[in-house]
Order: C-alpha cells, then structure tokens, then sequence
C-alpha cells in the first residue's frame, strides 16, 4: 500500500460560490450607478459665457437665478437646445446694473449657497465610495472565511509546492555542508520510515531551523532533504505573509497550515523567518501590529500539529539573534542546524558540483582556484564558474581554461578591470611603487601569505591591487603574524614616501589605513593582544532590537579606557609603519625593480615575483616544531 493521495476540493462547487460573490458585487454597483444617474438626469447645466446671459435675461429666457460671490447659477424658462434645463456662469467684475436688469426681467433672485461640484463630479464620487465599501466588505469577509473563493483569494497562501517528482534535487548536489547534511538526515529517515522513530518512543523535532550568511546554501538544503524523502515541498518567504490588511497574514498562515496537513507527510520551508518572527514588544510604537498577529498564528499553528503528523517545518535565517524566543524554545524550532561558509576542500567539491556541465580544458586546476577564494559561499563559486564560462564564450573558446577562471575571480572578488581608465605618469609610476612596496614585503615577512598577482590596472575603485594566496585554510591568527600583515598593509604608503617624500605621499593608502585601523583596534579591544590594555574585551553592548543602536547603546569602559584604546591603536600602526619603512631602505634595489617590471608588464604573478627576488621560505608557527620537540621529550622520560 503506498501513500494515499489527498483529496482535492471540488472546483465546480469553488468557481460557482465565486461567481455568486462576484455577480453580487456587480449588482450593487450597477444599482448604485444607475439610481444615482436618475437623481442627477433632472437637471443639465451649460456653461455660458457672462456676455451670453446678459442676452438671456434681456431676451426673457431665464426664470431664476443663485448668486453667490462671483458664481451666478440659475434656471431656463423652457429647455435650451433640447437638453439643458439650467446654467452657470462666472461674474468677470463688479456689475451694479446687473441687479436692476434682473428685477426689470422679473427674474427670481435666490441667494442659496452654490456648491463648487457638479451633479456629475457627485456622481462619480459617490460611486467611488460605493466600490471602496463593497470591495472592503469582501475582503473582510475573505480574510475572516479563510476560503479561497472570497476577496480575490488575499487570504490564500502564497506558498509554491513542489512535489516529489518534480524535484530533483538530492544530498549529492549539495557539497561544502556535511555537518549540516547529517543532522537533517534524520529528518529524512522520519519522513520515509516514521514507524522506525515510533516504535521507540523518539520524537523527531517539529521544527529545524537553518542558520548561516547569505548564500551558504540554506534553500538548496531543504530542497535537498524534500528530494531525498520523496514529499511535497512547500516554500514560501517570510515577506509574503504579511500585507498592509490586518489578519491577512495570520489568515495566509492558517491556510498554509492547512494546505500542508492535506499533503502531509510533507516539508514546509519558510525562507528569511526573520521577516516575521523578529522579538515581539520591542518596537517604539505600537507591539499589536499584522507582522506580530502573523507570528502569533504561526506559533499557535506549530504547537497545533503533532510531529507524528508527517508535518516538519524547515525555517532559514541569517539573523537568528533577533528571533523571538517563543519560536526558539524545544517543541518548535527545536534544533538549529549552521550551514557555515565554506573551507577549501568544500569549496574544490561545490567548484566540482557546479563543473559538471561545464568543459573544462586540461590545464584546469581547481585546487588553486579553491585556495585562491577564501570566504566565498557556494553562491559566490557558482557565479565564479558562470563569470568563466561567459568569459570562454567571449573568447570563442569551446572549454574553460586556467586564465577564464583566474579572470572570473579576479572579476567576483576584485571588480572588472577598468582599462579604459588612462592614467598620467605621475600616477602610475605611484602606483607601481605603492604595490611594489606591498609585494616585497609580503614576500620577505615569514608570516605573510604568499603572493599571488600583483596589477597596476585598475580594477574596480583601486587603481592596483596585490592579491596574495593562503597555503592553508586558517582559523585564527597569532600576534606576530597579525602584526607583520600590518607591516605589508603600510608597505604601499611606506614606498611613496622613502621614493617621493613625506610631502608627495598619496591618497591611494587610503583603504589600506582604514582597513588597518579597524584590524589594529579588533586586536586591542577584542583579541587581548595589548600588552598595556591586557586580554579584556572592550565593546559596546546593544539595547533591544528595532530600538536602534545610537539610542540605547552604551560603552562598557570609561572614558581614560577610551583614551589609552586609542593611543595603543596608534602606537601600534606607527610602529609597524616604521618597520615597514626600514625594511623597504634594505631592500630599496628590489623595490625600483619591481616597480620598473610593473610599469613594462602591468601584471606580475607569484612565479614571476619569486623569479625577480628570490625564493623566501615561509614559516609559520615558527616555535611549533621545539613545543612538539619538547614535548615528545619529556613523554619519552616519563
């Protein structure tokens, strides 16, 4: 016996109920019109000029008249022109004998007030209000039914369901997530044997909750975990609840809801739940908003449901910090799974997932490209790979080669080059020496991670760029090699100045000066690495969410705290700048040479700067090897 399928409403019985509505509603409105139009037929104005209705009321045609102000509006004695059976004129100036001629014509003076709007201008107005009204009441009347057949389905959900074989997507199409895979591959094993968890008296968690940054692969996820159990898949934005009607979005919950346990077993996903489910009573105004009666129904309908159900709710979020703690407690989103970004040996299986419809040429490493893109998502490889395949088809080429790849890189994390750019001389003998500068030392320092390419073309806001390469995927930095990446980040401005003076330095150091402020002060304030301030965090902490952080922020030190925060920030930078000063005189030949190759080729890599200076060994973790000596050592005496 397989899966039964869920019974269908009937649509006869859905199109005749909305027909009946809709005629109802058209029937008001053409009553409406057509009683109005009557009220109004009796009486034609024409506008005429002030000459003309002189030559009316000297001729004997007008019965009466309203005058108020400079509008003059009255009665004809018999019809004009067949039709108008009144009219309206404007008084240009004052008229004294105007008054006299009225009285000598024996035309009735009324002094009623005129109203500014025609009998037409009432017309559409009130029918105006008419539609508001009848179209208000249906809407109200399908947000409290909940039937799809009222106020034009507003109350329906907006969830889009695949079902099981429409959707291909399966474990092995997500790569870089293996943590991630494990945990929701008891879901899996829930949805396809139930009876399995049952007969143990185990209960598989109600809701999972997919935490990571965008484009990490949260959505593939649960597309993979529907694929994998074989059942419908619903997915639906948090956005998409709520609507500027109140009780639309709890409504749309409540249908979701209830569309889900028809086709149950089944997976709800939930996309951007912070849409939705941010703290409740935390905002300035008013806390009873649609957003919070959208994520009351949501928590009432996740308490509703017994997992048992075959119903199991996946969410994604990249905020889950300012969820409200009702969806967080066991019994709703009970397990919150990370999908984090990806390391090298995930990022080389996503780059292979997404090649596999691609051509590639012979010299294709992807190793390389894996090491060379540290802190890309499985998003950003994707766009790597299809930046490549573009560039290969603008070169007519019928696979992917080593450089497409290298240029799609260098195109995602760096921007386009901007050859059209033209620089003076002045500026690109700068620039040649303000990355010559960053690439000698970054070759010389033991610490530093090896150079990768190093261009004077611009790319993007730079006007050059040296790109360096990690050997192995890092996870935390030591004080030494923090402060020899500061060294290679002042190189640039250390190089103006030893080759041009303190008097011709540059604002091309500009993002390398915030870029190292902002390190310096995270090694002060954050990691402990102040021999002066010691291993003590200094922050500010954060009022509660929507209150905004300039209004309830307050800093956890004192104001002679602050004062020596900045004074290490800037003793530090000083003196890594200075060192980087001194080393660039030692190897101030290196220097001109580099920065005269630049100016000939525009683009160097590793292998041509390793030709150029030299080999250097690159050492890090310099001590490690006498700690495990040492250690290996005592074990043996022991």
């Amino acid at each position: 016996m397989g899966r039964k399928t869920p019974r269908k409403n009937n649509p006869f019985a859905t199109q005749s109920n909305q027909s009946m509505y809709v005629g109802i509603f058209l029937l008001i409105v053409l009553v409406s019109t057509f009683l109005l139009l009557q009220l109004t037929s009796g009486r034609m104005e024409k506008a005429i000029s002030y000459s003309q209705f002189l030559g009316y009321v000297t001729n004997g045609y007008i019965m009466s008249v309203k005058i108020e102000g400079q509008i003059i509006r009255g009665d004809f004695k018999e019809q004009l022109e067949g039709r108008y059976t009144g009219f309206v004129t404007i008084l240009p100036l004052m008229d004294n004998e105007l008054l006299p001629l009225l009285k000598q014509s024996q035309v009735e003076i009324i002094g009623e007030k005129v109203k500014d709007q025609s009998g037409w201008s009432l017309t559409w107005m009130t029918v105006g209000g008419l539609l508001l009204l009848a179209f208000i009441f249906f809407l109200m009347r399908g947000v409290q039914g909940g039937d799809s057949s009222k106020a034009f389905t507003f109350a329906k959900s907006r969830a889009r369901l695949h079902r099981e074989n429409t959707n291909k997507v399966r474990f092995t199409d997500v790569a870089g997530c293996e943590e991630a895979k494990q945990d929701l591959q008891e879901v899996v094993e829930f949805l396809k044997r139930p009876q399995k968890f049952n007969a143990i008296g185990a209960r598989i968690p109600k809701g999972v909750l997919l935490v990571g940054s965008p484009g990490t692969g949260k959505t593939l996820l649960a597309k993979a975990v529907a694929g994998e159990a074989g059942v419908p898949f619903f997915s639906v934005s948090g956005s998409e609840f709520v609507e500027m009607f109140v009780g639309v979005g709890a409504a749309r919950v409540r249908d979701l809801f209830s569309e889900a346990r028809k086709h149950a077993p089944c997976i709800v996903f939930i996309d951007e739940l912070d849409a939705v489910g941010r703290s409740r009573g935390t905002g300035l105004g008013g806390s009873h908003d649609e957003r919070e009666q959208t994520l009351n129904q949501i928590l009432v309908e996740m308490d509703g449901f017994d997992s048992s159900e075959g119903l199991i709710i996946l969410a994604a979020t990249n905020r889950p910090d300012i969820l409200d703690p009702a969806l967080l407690r066991p019994g709703r989103f009970d397990r919150q799974v990370v999908v984090d970004k990806p390391d090298i040996k995930a990022r080389e299986a996503i780059l292979k997932i997404h090649t596999r419809k691609v051509p590639l040429a012979s010299d294709v490493d992807l190793s390389v490209i894996a090491r060379g893109t540290p802190g890309f998502t499985g998003a950003d490889l994707e766009n790597l790979v299809n930046e490549a395949a573009l560039n290969a088809a603008r070169n007519n080429r019928k696979k992917v080669t080593m450089e497409d790849l290298e240029f799609a890189k260098d195109k995602v994390s760096l921007g386009p080059e901007r050859r059209s750019l033209v620089l003076s001389e002045e500026d690109k003998w700068m620039t040649a020496y303000h990355e010559a500068g960053h690439a000698i030392l970054g070759h010389i320092l033991p610490l530093t991670d090896p150079i990768h390419k190093v261009t004077i073309i611009p790319r993007g806001q730079a006007l050059g760029i040296t790109y360096h390469l990690p050997e192995v995927e890092k996870r935390s930095i030591v004080k030494e090699e923090a402060l020899q990446n500061i060294i290679m980040a002042m190189g640039g401005r250390a190089a103006e100045e030893l080759k041009f003076g303190k008097d011709y330095i540059s604002s091309g150091a500009s993002s390398d000066i915030d870029h190292v402020t902002r390190f310096v002060r995270t090694m002060v304030c954050e990691w402990g690495m102040s021999d002066v301030l010691g291993p003590v965090r200094y922050g500010e902490t954060e009022g509660p969410v929507f209150l905004g952080k300039d209004l309830m922020t307050r800093k956890n030190f004192s104001e002679r705290v602050h004062e020596l925060i900045d004074e290490e920030v800037q003793k530090i930078i000083t003196t890594c700048y200075e060192e980087a000063l001194k080393l660039l005189k030692k190897h101030e030949e290196k220097l001109d040479l580099l920065a005269k190759t630049l100016i000939e080729k525009e683009v160097l890599n590793g292998d041509d700067i390793k030709q150029l200076l030299g080999e250097v060994s690159k050492k890090h973790f310099p001590r490690l090897e006498f700690i495990k000596k040492e250690l290996s050592e005592s074990t043996s005496q022991a």
